[in-house]
């Protein structure tokens, strides 16, 4: 089944909901970084909700990027998505198997940590991204991007998301997230049904585990729901040798002579995928001679 996300609205256009599948984009995420259980159900949860508000770009090229830093041992995750559906992200630590005793379950409140903040930058076509940042509230991803929703962007929002891992095996079963947000004319009444639907439903995972697709989650939750737009979501990495060809480029020209002299190459990862670039040492000189010729053009044209 295609991983995709739907745009619905219900309770005549009190409340919007989004709701996403990403469970092949998870298992590419497991993929591309290795990624033990807890570290995988961490960024796919941090990559499932983060491509629900992608969804707001009005442009293809359009990001928006999520950075979540509690200081547990999970380290540093970002997720960043396009208007495209196209999505991508890592974490500090893809090693993680923490299990919470009295629960039995992953324990990501535990590997992300409290101490710390939540920042999302969302590129709106001006000058600027806007860029909000929120205290972690609990560390399970889900909470605190509730509370940064109603504390950054000032809007009521309940946000459900999971990740369920094979185990033994550490493929991902299913995976996905919920976005329900109350829209500034939403009555008491409309108000009361989604705390009901929020205190009563499945985790969303759950949902995806049964074979439910992101359409048939919103109408089963919201039985009046209107459809309003579908797309699909995937796992993809724009990183190119050219894209890190131009990265070595600013790079001082005297770590690039060392880089020659000692290593006779170079080798750079991707953070967001994983893959390896090499340049070898011809590639570097010729760099460093492109970078030789932008400082002298810099020096006789101030």
């Amino acid at each position: 089944m295609q991983d995709k996300l739907v745009i619905a609205e219900a309770l005549e256009g009190a409340v919007r909901i989004r709701a996403v599948r990403t469970t092949q984009l998870v298992e590419e995420a497991r993929k591309s970084h290795n990624m033990m259980p807890t570290s995988c159900a961490a960024l796919g949860r941090v990559l499932s909700v983060t491509a629900i508000m992608a969804s707001d770009m009005k442009e293809d090229d359009a990001k928006t990027v999520v950075t979540i830093n509690g200081h547990g041992p999970a380290g540093t995750i970002v997720a960043q998505a396009d208007g495209a559906g196209n999505v991508r992200g890592f974490i500090g630590d893809p090693g993680l198997y923490l299990v919470n005793e009295k629960t039995g379950k992953l324990d990501v409140g535990a590997a992300v940590g409290t101490n710390g903040t939540m920042s999302v930058s969302k590129d709106l076509g001006l000058k600027e991204p806007f860029v909000g940042v929120v205290d972690l509230v609990s560390g399970e991803i889900g909470d605190d991007f509730t509370y940064y929703f109603a504390a950054s962007e000032q809007t009521p929002s309940a946000v459900a998301v999971g990740v369920l891992v094979n185990i033994p095996g550490c493929d991902v079963r299913a995976a996905g997230g919920l976005v329900i947000q109350m829209m500034p004319n939403a009555s008491e009444e409309a108000i009361e049904y989604v705390e009901n639907v929020t205190k009563t439903m499945k985790p969303v995972s759950n949902y995806i585990d049964e074979g439910k697709t992101p359409e048939e989650i919103i109408t089963l939750l919201f039985p009046d729901a209107k459809l309003l737009d579908e797309r699909e979501i995937r796992w993809h990495c724009d990183c190119s040798k050219e894209h890190f060809a131009s990265a070595l480029s600013l790079v001082q020209e005297a770590d690039l002579e060392e880089m020659i002299r000692d290593d006779h190459g170079a080798e750079i990862t991707c953070q967001y995928c994983g893959k390896t670039y090499s340049f070898t040492e011809e590639e570097l000189k010729e760099i460093l001679e492109k970078h030789r010729n932008v400082e002298d053009r810099k020096r006789l044209d101030p």
